[in-house]
């Protein structure tokens, strides 16, 4: 469960800041030299100042993006449906994550060596055959494998959107303004996820919210090939066992996390995959310290500012996914709303997040990236911190309210955090910090929705859920906080080259 956005899901593109959308766009592909790219001999270039290729684009992210919050809206009709255990829903929502984000900086690679537009297309397609077997699975299973293949057609085709986006339209002025419509459709696909998710499985089960992308993915495809130029490769090595070294922590670190409650946490497969983890996590290290060809460049890491500014990424995402997560789950088991109930009461927690990011840009533009990242993080501290005294009893009109002001809180930092990361890397590794903190903020979230799946599976009283569950996003904001105060500094936040790129 995506993107981004400035937007906590897997979106690159939900960040405020009108004057520097044209750079955020570039930088926030995660493919490092697609910069640098002009169309190739034989293509005639076009100035295209239409709106057909930024809806062709926006198609496949605007699905990607709105499949993140409909499945959750859907978990409990797929545990009655396919008497799924818990462990399970969690498998369902972080599978997607976790292909997603382990296989993210291939697909940046990939898109080097053999094009932008045919690894879009190549994703667009896995995702839609996905989509197709996500609907159609007879059980809990056949389903998490479906949702990995979907977040494998993900990582292929979403870092290439944007840097197709910025091929399409060459003119500076028609550039920045596309990108604004693109920001605000991407965003506001995303706030209205839920709600759509509540509608389709109230109307026709909760596996329409995987078969609707069949057809709406077939229109992308075929509106891509028609309308969207290609755009020159560049040979790039693939560091294969890098990539092979990261998958293998990601899966045994998810395993670590989602089966742990289910087979205890001392038992022999989960301390067998703790040593997994961990030995992927030093071979892969060591292959970035010494390795002729690493996967990000060595000179992001001169400096701690670029690490703590994707902890922090990590750290938001995680509190942000495991909050969807857990409060999918409370409104529907805990409360007795039903899945239309569950996406009207989701509604006004998330539309804010669209406010929130566009309040950021400005912020940013006038401040700095410290000044919202600080405000934000406080706030969303504070009433993650109020949300731990709910109950299942408590008037939903708080609960509302309280959790609005926290994703308002949470989504004003977003942006500013992407912001401070770009600061960090300056042009030169734009686009591969960009990727770097793509990646983190999935496993945030990976990490997030596994650890609240551990507190409801470990824990039966709803009243106890809630504090632990709130207690650690509340956490988690205030560790953010301290990376902020420690780290971004007022010289940082004051640079001139502060921009607003979305981060997924």
């Amino acid at each position: 469960m995506t993107s981004s956005f400035a937007f906590p899901f897997a979106s690159p593109a939900i960040q405020a800041g009108s004057s520097n959308r044209k750079r955020s766009a570039i930088m926030s592909t995660s493919c490092p030299s697609q910069t640098a790219q002009t169309a190739p001999a034989g293509i005639k270039k076009q100035d295209h100042t239409g709106l057909l290729p930024l809806v062709t684009l926006a198609i496949g992210f605007v699905m990607a993006m709105l499949d993140v919050t409909v499945v959750n809206v859907g978990l409990s009709s797929i545990e009655k449906s396919l008497a799924t255990p818990l462990s399970m829903l969690v498998w369902i929502v972080d599978g997607y994550t976790l292909s997603f984000a382990a296989m993210l900086l291939v697909g940046g690679a990939l898109a080097d060596r053999y094009g932008a537009k045919n690894i879009y297309l190549l994703g667009l397609v896995l995702f839609v055959v996905a989509s197709l077997l996500c609907g159609a699975a007879p059980n809990g299973g056949m389903l998490v494998a479906a949702r990995l293949l979907q977040g494998l057609g993900a990582a292929f085709f979403m870092p290439s959107s944007l840097s197709l986006l910025t091929h399409v339209y060459e003119d500076d002025r028609v550039r920045v303004h596309m990108l604004g419509i693109w920001s605000a459709t991407v965003g506001g696909a995303a706030a209205v996820g839920p709600l759509v998710g509540g509608i389709l499985i109230h109307s026709f089960g909760w596996r329409s919210v995987f078969l609707i992308n069949v057809p709406v993915g077939l229109l992308g495809l075929f509106m891509a090939v028609k309308m969207i130029p290609a755009v020159e490769r560049h040979m790039r090595a693939l560091t294969i066992a890098s990539h092979v070294l990261g998958v293998l922590m990601l899966a045994a670190l998810s395993f670590v996390l989602i089966q742990g409650p289910v087979y205890g946490w001392t038992s022999v497969p989960i301390i067998g995959a703790v040593i997994v983890a961990l030995l992927a996590l030093a071979m892969l290290v060591q292959r970035e310290r010494n390795g002729s060809a690493p996967l990000l460049p060595r000179a992001l890491f001169a400096t701690p500012q670029f690490a703590a500014a994707n902890g922090i990424g990590f750290l938001i995402n995680f509190g942000i996914y495991g909050q969807f997560f857990f409060l999918a789950l409370f409104l529907q088991q805990a409360r007795g709303a039903d899945a239309l109930q569950t996406g009207l009461q989701m509604l006004p927690m998330m539309a804010v997040i669209f406010i929130g990011n566009l309040m950021s840009g400005r912020m940013t533009a006038h401040w700095g990236p410290r000044l919202p990242l600080r405000l934000g993080l406080t706030v969303g501290a504070v009433f993650s911190a109020l949300l731990m005294a709910m109950t299942p009893a408590t008037p939903y009109w708080m609960l509302a309210l309280a959790g609005a002001l926290a994703n308002l809180g949470i989504s004003t930092a977003i942006p500013a955090m992407t912001t401070a990361v770009m600061q960090v890397a300056g042009k030169s590794n734009a686009n591969s910090a960009a990727a770097a903190l793509n990646a983190n903020r999935q496993i945030g979230a990976l990490v997030g929705v596994a650890l609240m799946g551990a507190i409801l599976h470990t824990f039966t009283g709803w009243i106890t859920r809630i504090a632990l569950a709130y207690g650690v996003i509340a956490i988690v904001y205030v560790l953010a906080l301290v990376l902020v105060l420690r780290y971004v500094n007022a010289r940082s936040a004051a640079s001139p080259t502060a921009v607003a790129p979305a981060g997924e």
